[in-house]
């Protein structure tokens, strides 16, 4: 079962300010991680990028982000491209999902991943086939 995670989740691993998240998304990253079936997209990585070094309560400092950012990138990373967008424009429609919820069920899809771990869509929720997880719900972490 191949898992997509989703930005909010890898930011989670990061956030101090959040011990029960950031424990729940570490169990679950690592365990997919650990069995090869884990997998991001370029969207996925500029986000995080972004939020760790600029959102957070205690940023993460640029080199050190982007350190994580080149650590991350050895998973398995869907391309964002021409097509992919104009999916996530049509399924943003068709699933009245906000475009870059579109775009990140889209990337899942080309990706071949089964889940989508995120906490932005609605848990158990099936789109293409992509059953969504919100692991802080799983976990009573909320």
């Amino acid at each position: 079962m191949r898992a997509f995670f989703d930005s909010n989740i890898l930011v989670y691993l990061f956030d101090a300010h959040a011990p029960a998240k950031q424990r729940t998304a570490r169990d679950r990253f690592e365990r997919h991680a650990r069995a090869g079936d884990a997998i991001l997209s370029s969207q996925v990585l500029s986000e995080f990028f972004v939020t760790v070094t600029r959102k957070l309560a205690v940023p993460v400092p640029f080199d050190a982000a982007a350190r994580l950012v080149r650590n991350l990138a050895r998973l398995p990373v869907v391309a964002i491209d021409a097509d992919l967008v104009q999916r996530a424009a049509d399924w943003s429609r068709r699933y009245e999902l906000a475009y870059r919820d579109a775009l990140i069920v889209v990337a899942a899809s080309a990706g071949g991943a089964t889940e989508l771990i995120t906490e932005d869509l609605q848990h158990h929720q099936t789109i293409e086939g992509i059953r969504i997880v919100n692991p802080f719900v799983e976990a009573g972490a909320r």
